[in-house]
């Protein structure tokens, strides 16, 4: 990025799913209209709230981890190739380490969390237990001996109340979320986590486009050697239509439009601006779940979800931590 007062991305976590968006590459930066803001702001809103929908709808007929490998391995292709011929420099072995401790911890763990997890919990919840992270972040940096504002932890602990009353069984019944699908997408959550902070100081690439896609060949092909490991491709497997559209939709605007358009907008926009996606998400993939695919929220669920995006506005914005959030939020969708 040209702008040292803006985020450089140097990680999936970044990404966070082109008509606005330049090509991927090296050079300036024109100012923006505010009409070209508006498209590149509503890409990153809907498009990647939609991604849940499409993971959803995905795994239906086709196995999670092999879906997630077919996601990565062609969108990190033809990345990785498009910045190699627009000029970057061939990564060094120390870059190639770094990109794959990240990839494995985002892409293999984190998205591979939520593509399995997709099996048994709704999409619109499943984006908001994904939500979380900025949580994730505050209790990380703890542990590093970092002492976070009271605030974060008061926001920590409303979040922690929200996931619980999420997975809590209600009226006595069953549960608003699958807990082992809830606990999944927790650890997956955790593992984003611990991936951004590496990221942060990790040798990577020099231009950030080319440091994701080596992220996504890596976490791509670990997930196809566990995919390939448990058997998930056989004879019999038949994959539907609406489950093979759902994977091309994510493969081209969640990984390649949604990532070109993100990268643009970090360079014409404010951080904290463009962080506000990662409160918008939830909501948009809540209402496709609803309208779409005719998910159904019980009370207590709108409950949690309000409880939980309440604590990760709390967290992300205490002390000014706009920037952090946009840095550092999941949205696996990359």
């Amino acid at each position: 990025m040209s702008s040292t007062n803006r985020p450089t991305p140097r990680s999936s976590a970044d990404l966070p799913a082109e008509s606005a968006a330049p090509p991927l590459g090296h050079g300036a930066t024109a100012p923006a209209t505010k009409w070209q803001l508006a498209a590149g702001f509503l890409v990153i809103y809907l498009v990647w709230g939609s991604t849940y929908l499409a993971i959803h709808w995905g795994v239906e007929t086709i196995p999670p981890f092999g879906m997630g490998a077919a996601r990565f391995l062609t969108a990190g292709s033809i990345l990785y190739l498009w910045c190699r011929i627009r000029g970057a420099e061939k990564p060094t072995k120390s870059q190639w380490k770094s990109s794959a401790v990240i990839g494995t911890l985002l892409l293999f763990v984190g998205n591979g969390a939520v593509s399995w997890a997709s099996q048994r919990v709704p999409s619109g919840l499943t984006s908001v237990i994904v939500a979380t992270v900025p949580l994730w972040l505050v209790l990380c940096e703890l542990w590093q001996g970092k002492r976070p504002d009271f605030i974060k932890v008061i926001g920590v602990l409303i979040g922690l109340a929200g996931v619980a009353l999420l997975v809590m069984p209600s009226g006595g019944a069953t549960a608003s979320v699958d807990p082992v699908g809830a606990v999944v997408l927790a650890l997956g959550s955790f593992s984003w986590t611990v991936g951004s902070l590496y990221s942060r100081t990790a040798r990577q690439a020099a231009s950030p486009a080319l440091a994701i896609a080596m992220q996504m060949l890596v976490g791509g092909s670990l997930l196809l050697l566990l995919s390939l490991a448990l058997g998930e491709w056989t004879p019999a497997l038949h994959v539907s239509v609406r489950s093979a559209a759902s994977l091309l939709y994510l493969i081209v605007f969640g990984s390649l439009i949604g990532f070109s358009t993100y990268m643009w907008l970090l360079k014409v926009a404010s951080p904290a601006a463009v962080g506000t996606y990662a409160y918008v998400n939830p909501a948009v993939a809540v209402l496709l779940g609803v309208l779409m695919a005719g998910e159904r929220l019980p009370a207590q669920a709108v409950a949690a979800m309000l409880v939980i995006l309440g604590s990760v506005a709390m967290v992300s914005i205490a002390g000014g931590g706009a920037r952090r959030m946009v840095t550092a939020v999941w949205r696996t969708r990359a």
